[in-house]
């Protein structure tokens, strides 16, 4: 089993940095949070899908793409992807991805840069992979913040984790939702400095965030089951009417073409 390194371990003690990270099965967001050793065939697939991912990304003339990959089933809420990140190719060749991971039986996160194969190779629930292209100015915005200083980049990055955070709160970040409010701090870097303006930047571009009808039996099981899921941070008429507003791929799928900020999603599945 590989040994994980956050950006913060790897190369800092009191600030969060970016490294090159091997991710463990323990390391959570968007599938399953069992601990399972991958078997042979399970990593064949998982690099089959990055290696097509990549000739695809190189063929598409992108330098940066909104990427998404299914590791849980999520139909019953209407969902199809999972997990997002933010995936770039480096002046070396290869691609690479940042994201945000929570850690299995732990309410934090932390975010991680890696390549397409450490990307999909942890326990998909479906063989498929999803982006967005943004336009020629998004992804210069975007470029530009990956290559700031690690410690601007993550200016936004909030350790408290719960998969089904507030999208217009501050209490907790999921790894979706530090992805969108990454590219919001991209795209206004001199003015957008905090959670609270990203998301004000968010809906001022007409995000919408989607909402999840969780029953009070649903809420109550999460909360005791695990340490990753809370709903203390929703407002009590929305919580207590079942109405959990989070940010899903799904709904950045469909903002980012909606806004003018990119193109219709892109997939791809192998067998």
């Amino acid at each position: 089993m590989k040994r994980a390194r956050s950006v913060v371990a790897a190369l800092a003690v009191s600030t969060a940095v970016l490294a090159a990270a091997a991710l463990p099965m323990q390391a959570w967001a968007g599938r399953s949070c069992e601990q399972v050793k991958p078997t042979p065939a399970v990593i064949a697939k998982g690099m089959q899908l990055a290696e097509r991912t990549s000739q695809a990304l190189d063929a598409s003339g992108a330098r940066v793409v909104v990427l998404a990959r299914a590791g849980q089933d999520l139909g019953k809420y209407g969902l199809r992807y999972s997990h997002l990140g933010i995936a770039y190719k480096t002046e070396a060749g290869p691609w690479r991805v940042v994201h945000k991971l929570n850690q299995c039986g732990t309410a934090v996160a932390e975010v991680y840069r890696q390549g397409l194969g450490e990307f999909f190779l942890d326990d998909l629930w479906r063989y498929e992979a999803a982006w967005v292209v943004p336009t020629p100015a998004v992804q210069a915005q975007l470029l530009a913040a990956l290559n700031e200083p690690p410690a601007r980049l993550l200016r936004l990055h909030a350790a408290p984790y719960s998969i089904v955070s507030y999208a217009w709160g501050q209490k907790y970040q999921q790894s979706n939702q530090w992805a969108v409010e990454t590219l919001a701090a991209a795209m206004e870097p001199a003015t957008v400095n905090s959670r609270a303006q990203a998301q004000a930047w968010m809906q001022f571009k007409g995000y919408e965030p989607t909402t999840l009808r969780l029953g009070p039996l649903t809420r109550l099981g999460g909360r005791v089951g695990s340490a990753n899921v809370a709903f203390d941070d929703h407002p009590n008429d929305k919580r207590f009417s079942d109405r959990i507003e989070t940010v899903t791929v799904d709904s950045v799928f469909a903002w980012l073409p909606r806004a003018g900020l990119g193109a219709a999603p892109v997939t791809l599945k192998i067998q």
